[in-house]
Formats: structure tokens, sequence, C-alpha cells
């Protein structure tokens, strides 16, 4: 059985993508047994404040670029469910529309649902392939559900970041003072020195 007041951070444990669980500091005294210690401790929880920035920094421009991407994969989806429906529902009466060729340019089309057998999607690297509809609306679909999730994990682990980060910004505080009031202590005793530690920032 593991002894419950071993000092140093516990990472073993982990979000559901991986990431580590910040160390809960209850009482110091469990966790530094001496002065000797703090230096290195207070370094160690800066460097994990570090990483764990680093990783809210990275979902959070994983999580825009999801947001930027969802609304066009619903837009593609819902054109493509459209054909279906009139080629299914209305084949005979042609789809007038505008056809954007750029950003600021449209042509008039005019789409006959009864030859729609097939539309041309952008895959990305300025790749574009023909999907039969109903493949097409599925893989769409697929796609979909897996940015909404994936979007979802951004933000429930920028919420865990930003948790774990108060975490340490608490525990840094804790090992801070009681160091303070160690050095007090030593001092009123005669032991210690003069020299003040400086806090890490």
């Amino acid at each position: 059985m593991a002894d419950s007041k071993s000092k140093g951070p516990v990472t073993a444990q982990t979000n559901a993508r991986g990431i580590p669980v910040a160390p809960f500091i209850d009482n110091v005294d469990e966790y530094v047994s001496s002065r000797a210690e703090v230096e290195g401790t207070l370094r160690r929880f800066q460097e994990m404040i570090s990483k764990y920035q680093f990783m809210e920094v990275n979902s959070q421009k994983r999580g825009q670029g999801l947001r930027e991407k969802i609304p066009d994969i619903k837009k593609t989806l819902e054109m493509v469910r459209f054909l279906k429906l009139r080629k299914e529902s209305n084949p005979d009466t042609d789809i007038e529309t505008n056809f954007e060729l750029n950003d600021t340019l449209y042509a008039r089309a005019s789409i006959s649902p009864a030859d729609t057998e097939e539309v041309y999607l952008w895959l990305g690297a300025n790749v574009m392939l023909a999907y039969p509809l109903d493949e097409a609306e599925n893989m769409l679909a697929e796609k979909l559900s897996a940015a909404e999730t994936s979007l979802a994990n951004c933000e429930e682990d920028l919420e865990f970041l930003r948790e774990q980060i108060t975490t340490l910004e608490v525990a840094t505080a804790r090992v801070y003072n009681w160091d303070v009031v160690q050095r007090r202590k030593e001092k009123a005793e005669g032991k210690g020195d003069d020299e003040e530690t400086s806090r890490p920032g």
C-alpha cells in the first residue's frame, strides 16, 4: 500500500485525454519536509503551470478551428440532403440557384434533380472527390459528429486545464507562505539568516 504522506506531485491520475491532474496540497507539512525542498518544489510547480498554459493555448487554437469548420460541414450536409429530397419528391422541376465561383463572384445555375447522382466535395489540400448522394450524406454526417465531439472534448480540456493551473497557483502560494512562516520561526529561534527567499514568478 502506498504511503499517503509521500512527497512529490501525483501525476498518475489524468483526464479522458491523458492530461495529468495537478497535485492538490492540503497540508504543506506532509508535502514539504524542510525548507531545503521549497525552492525545487516551487520551480517544479512553475514548470507544470507553463506546460498547462502551453496545452491551454493549443486547445484554444484547436477549438477555434473546429468552430470555423463545423458551420461549413453543416451547410454542405444540408445541401446534400436538400438535393436528395428534391430528387425523391420533385425530380422534374429544375433548381435555380446562384453558384459560388469565388468569395464575391457567383454564376446563375440550373440543376436537374433527376440527373443529380453525385456531388463533389472538397477534402482539403486541394483535393476534391465525387461521392454518390447517400455516401456523401453519410460521410458528412460522420465528419460533423466527429468535429462536434472534438469540440466538446476541447472545451472540456480547457476547463480542466484552467482548474489545474488554479490548483497549482494555490499550491505555490501555500508552499511559499509555509516557507515564510518557517523562516520566521527559525529567525525567532536564532537559527535562521536574514536572507529573504524570493518567490518565483
